[in-house]
């Protein structure tokens, strides 16, 4: 007997203009599905004359729920419904992970972000879109430079005025802010402001914000590259300065999608600045000093990556458990008996390991592992000119010994 394969998952993308915006290839399948399985908004949108399948409501959490939801109708024809396009920002993503790409087909429609580029004349290709479904604020904090134009997905209707917010606290209060309204409705609707004005009331709960930022000549400017200035940061002398993190994060790597792990955190700038490289890195902070933990946390709000996981604990008891990393950096601690050891074996083949110090004991650690796993081993001196008198002259900060090496064999 010949396996048959389950019928496949339609994965249809609608509206805001419902039923009356769909091609006709998404409107056959959903007529002939026999379960419809949506939010409560979107099910609304399809009629029932045209549409007779039995409607399933997402339950609350969702992720957990989808395998059950999938096997209580395994063999009937099951389509779900998305906003907009499934794969941007969508369930597609959640149902591709569980269920496999194979038992899906997909039909998406215009994403809101499509429908806002079409209204504002903004080539696509030149924007950068931020969520904030879902997301904390602090995340669109990172995307903020000078001239540049964003889209910013809405978690409701409060979210237009948490953005103007947070604009003005961070110097972009004289920012364009928009929002779009209902887009691909008949109810469609744009509100226009500047961020430190914003004084529009809350209004559509489905929403897109298009931000032409402009910062104001006094606020910090936080470049896209590492070597953010000190004056980012929080902090109580603990923090890796701005060369020498630059020259660290250079020889860590990050490539998007990567993890680092950053034992010893002090501050957390080596973990930030990972983190700020791309969207797609993920970095631990692990800091055995609980309030350096709490700024470490201030810091990556501040900086606008939020997510970073913040373990507080000694290493190495503390890397027990964390996710494998593909990087590893060690800025203090190197003298604790095993840590070393437990990175290196943490690592996997091509990973990589970048250890900072300032002492001898530590240097002499560093030196011998060198000798035994290669690497590069260098000395990092920094000098900054100060006044000296009515002249100038050279102040030399503690010289930084670093060791970087690649873990030898073949990625898995």
């Amino acid at each position: 007997m010949s396996f048959v394969p389950p019928p496949p998952v339609s994965v249809v993308g609608i509206g805001a203009d419902g039923w009356d915006g769909l091609p006709e290839a998404s409107r056959r399948v959903l007529r002939a599905a026999e379960v419809l399985i949506g939010g409560p908004r979107q099910l609304d949108l399809l009629p029932a004359a045209d549409c007779p399948g039995e409607r399933v409501g997402w339950p609350s959490p969702l992720r957990p729920a989808v395998p059950g939801l999938l096997a209580a109708h395994e063999g009937r024809r099951i389509a779900v419904l998305a906003s907009g396009d499934p794969m941007f920002y969508g369930i597609g993503r959640t149902l591709t992970e569980l269920a496999g790409p194979d038992r899906l087909h997909v039909l998406p429609h215009p994403s809101s972000v499509s429908y806002a580029c079409a209204r504002l004349g903004w080539p696509l290709e030149a924007v950068e879109t931020v969520s904030l479904v879902a997301r904390p604020l602090a995340s669109l904090t990172a995307a903020l430079h000078h001239g540049r134009r964003l889209l910013v997905l809405s978690e409701g209707a409060g979210t237009p005025a948490e953005v103007a917010g947070l604009l003005s606290d961070k110097g972009y209060g004289d920012s364009r802010l928009r929002v779009l309204e209902q887009l691909g409705s008949d109810a469609e609707r744009v509100l226009d402001g500047a961020a430190a004005a914003w004084d529009h009331a809350p209004g559509a709960a489905l929403n897109v914000l298009a931000i032409d930022c402009v910062r104001a000549p006094d606020a910090p400017r936080l470049g896209a590259v590492p070597g953010l200035p000190d004056e980012a940061y929080e902090h109580d002398g603990q923090l890796t300065k701005r060369y020498v993190r630059a020259a660290t994060l250079a020889a860590l790597a990050p490539a998007p999608g990567e993890t680092l792990w950053d034992v010893g955190g002090g501050s957390g700038s080596i973990g930030i600045e990972w983190m700020r490289t791309d969207r797609s890195c993920r970095a631990v902070a692990v800091e055995k000093h609980p309030e350096r933990a709490a700024r470490i946390a201030r810091n990556a709000a501040a900086l606008g990556v939020p997510g970073l996981q913040i373990v507080t604990g000694p290493a190495p008891e503390a890397l027990a458990g964390l996710p494998a990393p593909d990087a590893v950096f060690i800025g203090g601690g190197l003298t604790a008996p095993g840590l070393l050891d437990a990175c290196w074996a943490a690592l996997p083949a091509g990973g990589r390991l970048v250890a900072n110090t300032v002492t001898l004991e530590s240097e002499a650690l560093l030196a011998d592992r060198y000798r035994r796993h290669g690497g590069e081993l260098v000395r990092l001196a920094v000098a900054q000119a100060v006044p000296v008198g009515g002249f100038t002259g050279w102040r030399q900060a503690m010289p930084v010994t670093q060791w970087s090496v690649t873990k030898p064999g073949v990625r898995a």
